[in-house]
């Protein structure tokens, strides 16, 4: 975190037009970044007040650059107690996309790359053979002898991503669910280098949302527009869960395959599903420990 804090300091020591100044060599890089957002504090920094500043900044430039007036940006904080955990029934799951398809809309992905944190592989009935998956298929499903793995964030326990993120931009919130503060990511992409499930998505450009396909009910760590450098990945769709809601994939799913809760509620959906079905994990010898259980019936 060495260097971002330097950078912070300096700004700080120096006033906004010294240091505008003296970071005029960064202007390519951040021509779009205020002073204020540039030494905002990590999101775990802030307090009450300085967090409602810092929410408002965010809702008036972005109604501002979507020529709207709408849009809402929320810090939905951990419900007490609650440890959020999903399950996916392979047995039900026909490979439609219709979950990628919600992911998309919901969380405000760039509409041109067709972004989704959702991959739909097809696979050979009786392989689990994932690097052989096709994630690419185009033709009518659900198709003889093949079935269909959903893959997403995993919401590991022991997460490899927040691991070897240099400057904290990642972490896991006590919910379980893992979080991104965009504002403080570096983009280095160490954490999609080290997600063993392909989980993390990188903006290589910025996203772009056609002004009337804008979801105005966001999340600071969840679904605001991202800006381009920085990593992004499901939250299950925070910003929706800890009000009460399900995701948007699982509210998608035609065929119910998706089953969502909390794993501290023995009355949940999900811990019955974990009591009554032989469920697995993707990857369990690397033993990161995920939330996302599957399933087949029988």
């Amino acid at each position: 975190m060495k260097r971002r804090v330097a950078l912070k300091m300096a700004g700080s020591t120096l006033g906004a037009g010294a240091f505008a100044y003296a970071t005029r060599p960064l202007q390519q890089w951040a021509e779009n970044i205020s002073a204020d957002e540039f030494l905002q504090k990590h999101f775990r920094e802030l307090d009450k007040l300085e967090l409602k500043k810092v929410l408002k900044r965010i809702e008036v430039k972005s109604n501002s650059e979507a020529g709207r007036d709408d849009i809402r940006v929320a810090a939905d904080q951990p419900i007490e107690g609650v440890e959020f955990g999903y399950a996916l029934n392979l047995s039900v799951c026909i490979g439609c996309r219709k979950c990628a398809e919600a992911c998309h809309q919901e969380n405000n992905h760039d509409r041109s790359s067709n972004n989704s944190y959702i991959r739909v592989l097809e696979m050979e009935k009786g392989s689990l053979d994932l690097e052989n998956g096709n994630a690419n298929y185009d033709h009518p499903v659900p198709a003889d002898d093949k079935f269909y793995m959903p893959i997403q964030c995993q919401q590991c326990r022991d997460a490899p991503c927040v691991k070897v993120c240099p400057v904290e931009a990642t972490w896991q919130e006590k919910d379980g669910i893992i979080v991104v503060d965009y504002d403080w990511c570096i983009g280095c992409r160490y954490c999609e280098a080290a997600c063993p499930y392909h989980a993390r998505r990188f903006n290589w450009t910025a996203p772009e949302v056609p002004t009337e396909e804008i979801n105005p009910d966001q999340g600071y760590l969840s679904n605001r527009i991202r800006p381009q450098g920085v990593m992004e990945k499901c939250t299950f769709c925070l910003h929706r869960t800890r009000r009460g809601k399900v995701p948007a994939c699982l509210e998608a799913c035609p065929t119910g395959a998706r089953v969502f809760g909390d794993l501290n509620d023995p009355q949940s959906d999900i811990r019955w599903v974990l009591a009554n079905k032989r469920v697995f994990v993707l990857k369990e010898e690397l033993g990161t420990q995920p939330r996302f259980y599957y399933y087949f019936d029988g």
